[in-house]
């Protein structure tokens, strides 16, 4: 008969663990615990304490700092899986010293931080100016958009969301009818749990009208940087839905300025924008503000190259750059098109179609319309700038062309309408034209190329290693603190693989 070992589940075993002895030199978690004890001032966190006298200790502001930007660094984003690993594993317990902080302590230590973390992300970028990781020459630029925590179904203009609550009661109506249908019926055929389970329905959906009721009673339209009213968000009305790479999101576009040598992020920002080239002026000044608060001078970006791919393209990105007398290098969004290296080759072409062009119109000058071949009238309705380039537009009446037999082969244009852009006159100097050229020259080029191995990687690592797929909380300034201390965390991996000052005796 096989033989095994004897096990017994009542036994009590003793384990000496030396908490310290966990923390060992070289690791993240080390690295975390000694910049927190040694290089950043966590004074700025004593304000907001009154127990000094009587009242109950708290806990210390490093124990939390550490916990969350470890947990943040393996994955855990949610307060009540940094709890759980403070109580199950054993690196965590030793940067607590065994304390074992609640999920509620840790929620509300990340979202009333908006004060302190700013301070800190200063001074983590301080240790890396000391430890020489800051080029401070090539900067690249860029975002990702990731939800937040909110609703997507309860989001749209404030007619939608009226139409929203009017379909919920009209839906309680029915159910009610329905109901006193079944009540007053003499054979009452419906069972006794599918009369509570209608009248649990008709309850929520009555709790839900009244709460978009009163939401709307409450709030006013959001309205967007063009005048226009925008979508609004019941849940969090300062996130916005924007068309990410995975889909359209409700959330947040999150931001970060990128210093080449070492993939370092010298500004963190998110917006509830998913429109990137409003974000280049907010990102240099906050960057320049940083660079300031660790000895910097105001010019520091003076002479310095920064990229950024084309969602950031805009005259008012380009003159902020040149303001502040950096040497961009935005492209616009043909740049793809006019690069021979990156030319895609066509799938699919109409062979035989000879499409017609604006040449083949023919320009009425006394009533200012262009007539087509076949007599319809596109008359003068704008005069759009685009790349240095006033254009007059022209436009043809709605369903004037319908009918037609030549509308497959006229000019390409989406739309029920067909029109067209005639070129009149060039701005100069323009940024935007000045910025075409220099990016499609072969130095402008090569200099764009180097942006992918910049930035792209510091994403890569937040999102994949660090698997931050969304935001937990609600509100920019909250959902800033988190995306900072994200950023803050790939800092500090920055100063462990890379910092030439590391002591193995505990001190950077």
């Amino acid at each position: 008969m096989a033989k095994f070992k004897r096990y017994d589940y009542s036994q009590k075993v003793f384990i000496p663990v030396s908490l310290e002895d966990q923390l060992m030199p070289g690791t993240l978690e080390f690295a975390i615990h000694t910049l927190v004890e040694n290089r950043l001032d966590l004074s700025v966190f004593e304000d907001r304490y009154r127990n000094d006298q009587t009242g109950r200790s708290a806990y210390d502001p490093k124990i939390l700092l550490k916990v969350v930007l470890l947990g943040y660094s393996r994955g855990l984003y949610s307060s009540r899986s940094i709890e759980r690993a403070c109580k199950e594993n054993i690196i965590f317990m030793a940067l607590t010293c065994h304390t074992c902080p609640d999920h509620s302590t840790i929620a509300a230590f990340v979202s009333s931080a908006k004060d302190e973390i700013p301070s800190l992300f200063t001074d983590v970028l301080l240790v890396c100016e000391e430890e020489n990781l800051l080029g401070g020459t090539f900067f690249a630029l860029d975002g990702c958009k990731l939800p937040s925590n909110a609703s997507m179904h309860m989001s749209g203009k404030m007619s939608d969301l009226a139409k929203k609550k009017d379909s919920l009661k009209e839906k309680v109506r029915q159910l009610v009818e329905q109901q006193i249908t079944v009540d007053q019926s003499e054979l009452k055929s419906d069972d006794f749990f599918d009369q509570q389970k209608r009248q649990r329905q008709i309850e929520r959906l009555q709790q839900k009208a009244d709460r978009i009721e009163k939401w709307l009673e409450e709030n006013e339209a959001k309205i967007g940087r063009l005048g226009r009213e925008i979508k609004s968000n019941m849940t969090d009305n300062e996130s916005g839905t924007m068309v990410s790479s995975h889909g359209t999101v409700q959330g947040y576009n999150s931001q970060a300025l990128v210093d080449d040598k070492h993939q370092v992020i010298i500004q963190a920002e998110v917006f509830g924008d998913g429109q990137d080239y409003y974000h280049v002026e907010p990102l240099i000044e906050g960057a320049k503000a940083n660079m300031k608060a660790i000895g910097h001078e105001d010019d520091y970006f003076k002479g310095t190259v920064l990229t950024a791919d084309a969602l950031y393209h805009s005259s008012k990105s380009l003159e902020k750059c040149i303001a502040e007398g950096i040497d961009a290098y935005i492209p616009d969004r043909n740049y793809r098109k006019r690069d021979p290296n990156l030319k895609i080759k066509k799938i699919y072409r109409e062979r035989g179609i000879r499409w017609l062009k604006a040449k083949d119109f023919v320009y009425d000058e006394g009533n200012d319309v262009y007539r087509c071949p076949r007599g319809n009238t596109l008359k003068h309705k704008a005069k759009p700038v685009k790349d240095g380039v006033v254009y007059h537009q022209y436009v043809a009446d709605a369903g004037s062309c319908d009918g037609c037999e030549m509308k497959v082969r006229c000019i390409k244009k989406d739309g029920k309408r067909k029109w067209m852009n005639v070129p009149v006159e060039r701005i100069s100097p323009n940024p935007i034209r000045e910025m075409i050229e220099k990016i499609d020259s072969a130095q402008g080029r090569e200099i764009y190329k180097r942006r992918f191995g910049v930035v792209e990687p510091v994403f890569g690592n937040i999102r994949s290693q660090k698997r931050l797929n969304r935001f937990t909380l609600r509100g920019k300034i909250k959902v800033n603190i988190q995306w900072m201390l994200y950023c803050m965390v790939h800092n500090i991996e920055k100063i462990m693989r890379y910092g030439t000052a590391w002591e193995g005796s505990g001190h950077i």
